[in-house]
C-alpha cells in the first residue's frame, strides 16, 4: 500500500457515445475532439490538476485505443507522477473471470483495489463526457464543512429542461430527501453534474452490498445514491455556478463548440489562471492566404485559409482551398475543403476530404425559413466525391 492520499479521482470514460452516432463509431466519447484542439477528457484531467488532484484513474471500456493512445503517460497534464498520477483503468480478468463494466458503480466496485492502495479519506467520482471548469478542492472543503457522507454538484437549470435531468430535491440547508431520476413533473430544478465526492470507508462498503443484490443495476444514480437515502445518510447539495455542458449529442457538442465564438465568451478557453491542457501534435502556424474571410471562428495551428470561414471551429490542419466558404460548422483535424465546396451548420469528422463544389448541410436560407436548423454530420474519414450534396433529413 501506498502512503495515505487525501483524495483521488475516479474518471468514468468508457461510455460508448451511442447518440454522437459516426463520430464514436471507432472512439470513445471522450475522446472526441472539443474547441479545435481539444479533446472531451482535458477538461475534467485538466480541472483535476487545478484542483491539487494528482492521482487520476481513467476507467475505460469501449474502443478506448484512440483514448488510451491520448493520455499516455499523462504528461501534458502533468500527471505523470512516480507516486499518483494518471492510470488506464479498462475491465481485467480476475480469480473470479473477466467482467465487463456493468455499470457506473460496478465500474468503481471492480477497481477498489487501485482506491484501496492510496487509502484515500475521500474519492471524487467524475463523467468524462461534461465540457466545464471546477474547483474541486473547493468542492472537497464543502464536503468536509458539511460532514457530508455524499456531496453531489447540481446546477440550477431551466424549470422546462429539469425533467432531461436527475434531479435532487433538498431542504433549505441544501440537505438531499430525495432523488427522482428524469421526472415528468419534476418538483425542482437542481439538476445532477454527475459530480460526486464520498466518503471512501462508506463508499466501499455500499458497493460491496449493491454487488451482491441480483436486482440492481449497478448504477450511482439509480442505486447507490437512493440506497443512502433509505439509511438516512447525509447527503448534501454543492451549487455550481458556471458553464457546464452535456455533450452526449451532435446537437450539445455543436452548441458548445459555438459557445466558444460568443463575444464576451460564454466558456473562456484564454485565462491563464485556469489552463485547459491538452496533448497536441506540434504544427505550424496558421495561415490565412490573400483575399482570404475569417470572422468570429477559431482556428487552430496547421490550418491553412484561402476561402471564407465564418462562425466556425477548425481543429488542428484543416485546409480551407479559395471560393470554399464554411459557416456555422465544426471541421475536426486533417480535413481538406477543396476550391467551390459549401458547408453549412455541420460537424466534418476528422480527416474527411470534401470535394470541389461539395455542399454539405442546410443553407442559411432555409435555416431561417423553418426557423430551426438540424446539423449534418460527416463521418471521420470520409471522400465526398465533386460536387456531392449531403443535407440534413427534415421531418
Amino acid at each position: 500500500m501506498f502512503a495515505k492520499k487525501e483524495c483521488i479521482a475516479m474518471l468514468l470514460a468508457g461510455g460508448q457515445g451511442s447518440r454522437l452516432g459516426s463520430l464514436t463509431r471507432k472512439m470513445a466519447k471522450p475522446a472526441v475532439q472539443f474547441g479545435g484542439k481539444y479533446r472531451i477528457i482535458d477538461f475534467p484531467l485538466s480541472n483535476c490538476v487545478n484542483s491539487g488532484i494528482d492521482t487520476v484513474g481513467v476507467l475505460t471500456q469501449y474502443s478506448p485505443f484512440v483514448l488510451n493512445e491520448y493520455i499516455g503517460t499523462g504528461q501534458p497534464w502533468d500527471l505523470d507522477r512516480l507516486y499518483g498520477g494518471v492510470h488506464i483503468l479498462p475491465p481485467y480478468e480476475s480469480a473470479k473471470g473477466a467482467k465487463w463494466y456493468a455499470g457506473t458503480a460496478n465500474a468503481i466496485y471492480q477497481n477498489m483495489s487501485f482506491i484501496d492502495r492510496y487509502n484515500p479519506e475521500y474519492v471524487l467520482i467524475l463523467s468524462g463526457d461534461h465540457i466545464y471548469k471546477m474547483n474541486y478542492d473547493t468542492m472537497l472543503k464543502y464536503h468536509k464543512y458539511r460532514k457530508a457522507d455524499c456531496t453531489i454538484a447540481v446546477l440550477d437549470v431551466p424549470k422546462e429542461e429539469a425533467s432531461r435531468f436527475g434531479i435532487m430535491n433538498c431542504d433549505e440547508l441544501g440537505v438531499i430527501y430525495e432523488f427522482e431520476e428524469k421526472p415528468k413533473k419534476p418538483k425542482s430544478t437542481l439538476a445532477s453534474m454527475g459530480i460526486y465526492i464520498f466518503n471512501w470507508k462508506l463508499l466501499r462498503e455500499l458497493l460491496r452490498e449493491d454487488e451482491l443484490d441480483s436486482r440492481s443495476k449497478n448504477d450511482f444514480g439509480k442505486n447507490i445514491i437512493p440506497k443512502m437515502l433509505e439509511q438516512n445518510l447525509r447527503l448534501v447539495v454543492y451549487n455550481f455556478q458556471g458553464y457546464w455542458k452535456d455533450v452526449g449529442t451532435i446537437d450539445s457538442l455543436w452548441e458548445a463548440n459555438m459557445d466558444l465564438l460568443r463575444d464576451g465568451g460564454s466558456f473562456n478557453l484564454y485565462n491563464p489562471k485556469w489552463k485547459i491542457y491538452t496533448r497536441n501534435a506540434i504544427q505550424p502556424p496558421h495561415y490565412v492566404g490573400n483575399g482570404a474571410n475569417v470572422r468570429q471562428s477559431v482556428v487552430t495551428e496547421g490550418c491553412q485559409i484561402y476561402g471564407d470561414v465564418n462562425y466556425s471551429v477548425l481543429s488542428p490542419g484543416v485546409v480551407v482551398e479559395k471560393g470554399a466558404v464554411v459557416n456555422n460548422s465544426i471541421i475536426m483535424s486533417s480535413c481538406i475543403v477543396k476550391s467551390g465546396a459549401n458547408i453549412n451548420y455541420s460537424l466534418i469528422g476528422s480527416n474527411c476530404y470534401i470535394g470541389n463544389n461539395a455542399s454539405i448541410g442546410m443553407s442559411e436560407e432555409l435555416v431561417c425559413r423553418l426557423n430551426d436548423r438540424k446539423i449534418t454530420v460527416v463521418a471521420p474519414n470520409t471522400k465526398l466525391r465533386d460536387g456531392a450534396k449531403i443535407s440534413p433529413k427534415i421531418k
